[in-house]
């Protein structure tokens, strides 16, 4: 009674933090914030007697709604994600207060926090939805308040470009999941979510409703190429939106496979390689774009693709070690991809917050403009270079363990029979790993080092209702990633829920992660510290014949990544704009590059094209007339009833 108590406030808390901010000005940001508090301080608690109290709890509740109820279980699956939920969307909500002030943007931030709030409680209830309708009532109202905050600046066309994207591809998802859960339900006899019968997997239903359900969760979590709606709605919403968009909302598409992964108790093997081939092309193709992107935000987002796609790698190892009894596999591949969400949920938000506050105090978002960044924002260079290095998987901080969990499992599954589930995700890995490390040196390089690129004005550092919250996420995965051993109890719990009676103490002992992390720490404390003793002097720098030198001369973005865009020309497709220089003293001159999302813009939008021209052809049948209307109602009927006669 008490855990489902917790869990009823955490959902009522969040969904109304943004309530008191529609009727009361000037202390609406702090009320929203102080609540979403209350709710992560429930959301904590109560996974924290799942994870490491080994607690469970129900709530069966009366639906009027014909053949359902309001049915909630929590698990240790469902509270891990809960944790991370609750916490973010708290310090997020901090963030905003700030940067979406209601000084700069009137009623409209209001309206922001109300829309996130909804959206929280939302996810919160996700969590732990036992019943099919139940989770599609949450679903469409996290879907739903997304696209709002995404486009809450909709007098901008790009904004409602990506939002009417985000808009019908999360509601094709929800149609997804809608004929999944239904299959579901007819081999179960119930719209509750639990354990599907033995054999269904394998029968065309199964295999339908696998399909079904991988398109649906697959649109949320955005592997590619079902990644459209992705880069467009990150870019075009606030900062702390996107961070909440990319660390949290995605994770509830995870959270669904993972869900599938659990009741399933006989995947097929093809299921195991559909996912690992998704991660693995997604994973290297999403770090190809970034890596030519020149808008910060759209880059975070092509990298959130490459992130969701290591889960998928995780993801895979697990369903092939279930469907081939391989218990270490679905321990290792479970908890693996169970820990890069968790670091996911932590490093990405705190990229997302940083490139706001580079917004913030530069008023761009253009990488090719900015630069030397380091001197006028100490504290956000700083937190961004945490970031960075989390998210390319770099000890001592937190994104290395996940992905040392999936290495180990694609290690253990070398052997007869194994050899494609070993060596997909390890070269995948290492390509993602090298492609990373390049991107986000690239991300850090142009923006904070160096020198301003072009006169940006009066530059200035993040206020620090902003840097605060972004310190503690910082702290967060230093903490992770200097003692994941703390972790490791809530890892076993979490999955063991996918099927599996093996420990992860016994695969893998996240003690030595420790080692690793202080021994990383303590050389890079050697190395700084010798560094600072160094005496310093002062000579030319080689100018390679230029005497007047200006911050022109530096690597752009495009230039530094250009070796590295050019391998992957195949499937960027660049659009250049290259001048031409004659003559010995030629006029200026602009080389310009783009790159355009070539699933999106060279795909699916003709494809939509086409379908609205050929469905125009059917207009002719609104005659505007009322006789032609009761025409095609009586020829209805006598078809219906010739129908039914035969």
């Amino acid at each position: 009674m008490l855990l489902s108590t917790l869990f009823f406030s955490a959902v009522f808390l969040a969904a109304f933090s943004g309530v008191p901010g529609l009727v009361l000005q000037r202390v609406g940001g702090w009320t929203a914030s102080v609540l979403l508090a209350g709710a992560a301080l429930c959301g904590l608690v109560l996974a924290g007697a799942v994870l490491y109290g080994g607690m469970t709890w129900q709530a069966d509740l009366p639906w009027r709604l014909p053949n359902a109820h309001l049915l909630f279980k929590g698990d240790a699956l469902g509270s891990f994600i809960l944790a991370p939920v609750v916490l973010v969307s708290a310090l997020l909500s901090v963030y905003g207060k700030d940067y979406w002030s209601e000084a700069e943007h009137g009623y409209a931030a209001r309206q922001l926090r109300f829309f996130f709030g909804i959206c929280v409680g939302a996810m919160v209830l996700l969590t732990a939805a036992a019943n099919a309708l139940v989770f599609l009532f949450a679903w469409e109202g996290m879907a739903m308040m997304g696209f709002f905050m995404i486009t809450i600046s909709d007098q901008d066309a790009s904004v409602r470009e990506g939002g009417w994207v985000y808009f019908v591809a999360t509601h094709l998802g929800t149609l997804c999941l809608f004929a999944g859960f239904s299959l579901l339900a007819s081999a179960t006899g119930t719209f509750d979510l639990g354990p599907l019968p033995a054999g269904f997997a394998a029968t065309a239903p199964g295999t339908a409703a696998f399909l079904l359900l991988l398109a649906g969760f697959g649109l949320k979590a955005g592997i590619g190429p079902l990644h459209v709606w992705l880069p467009g709605a990150h870019a075009s919403a606030p900062s702390h939106v996107s961070a909440l968009l990319s660390g949290l909302m995605l994770k509830m598409g995870i959270l669904g496979l993972l869900r599938l992964l659990a009741w399933t108790p006989d995947p097929p093997l093809w299921w195991a390689g559909l996912l690992t081939g998704l991660g693995a092309t997604s994973g290297i193709l999403a770090l190809a774009f970034a890596l030519a992107q020149k808008d910060l935000k759209r880059m975070l987002a092509y990298s959130s693709i490459e992130n969701v796609s290591i889960i998928f790698l995780g993801l895979g190892l697990a369903m092939a070690g279930k469907a081939r009894g391989i218990e270490a596999l679905v321990m290792l591949g479970g908890a693996g991809a169970l820990f890069h969400l968790l670091n996911h949920t932590l490093f990405k938000p705190l990229l997302f917050m940083g490139a706001g506050s580079v917004m913030h105090g530069t008023g761009t978002r253009d990488m090719e403009r900015l630069g030397g960044l380091a001197k006028a924002m100490p504290r956000t260079s700083l937190l961004f270079l945490v970031g960075s290095a989390a998210i390319c998987g770099l000890p001592p901080l937190n994104g290395f363990a996940g992905e040392w969990l999936i290495y180990l499992g694609s290690f253990r599954a070398l052997g007869p029979g194994g050899w494609l589930w070993a060596v997909v995700p390890l070269v995948a890995l290492a390509i993602i790993g090298a492609l990373a490390v390049a991107c986000f040196t690239r991300a850090y390089g142009v923006i904070f080092l160096g020198e301003p690129r072009t006169d940006l004005g009066p530059v200035h550092e993040a206020p620090d209702s902003m840097l605060r919250p972004m310190a503690v996420v910082a702290g967060l995965c230093a903490a992770i990633g200097l003692a994941p051993v703390a972790l490791q109890p809530a890892l076993d719990r979490a999955a063991s829920d996918l099927g599996t009676t093996a420990h992860l103490s016994g695969l893998a002992s996240l003690g030595y992660l420790s080692l690793v992390a202080a021994i990383g720490l303590l050389a890079a404390a050697a190395v700084w510290d010798r560094v600072r003793r160094a005496p310093s002097t002062v000579a030319g720098t080689w100018d390679c014949g230029y005497a007047a030198p200006t911050a022109r001369i530096q690597y752009t973005g495009a230039s530094f990544a250009q070796m590295l865009t050019e391998s992957f020309y195949w499937v960027l497709r660049p659009l250049e704009r290259r001048p031409r220089i004659q003559g010995l003293f030629p006029r200026s001159a602009v080389f310009r590059i783009r790159t355009p999302d070539v699933f999106l813009d060279r795909a699916v939008k003709p494809s939509v094209d086409f379908a609205a021209w050929a469905m125009s052809w059917l207009r002719i049948l609104q005659a505007g007339h009322l006789p032609i209307y009761i025409l095609y109602v009586v020829v209805t009927l006598v078809a219906l009833f010739v129908w039914t006669l035969s």
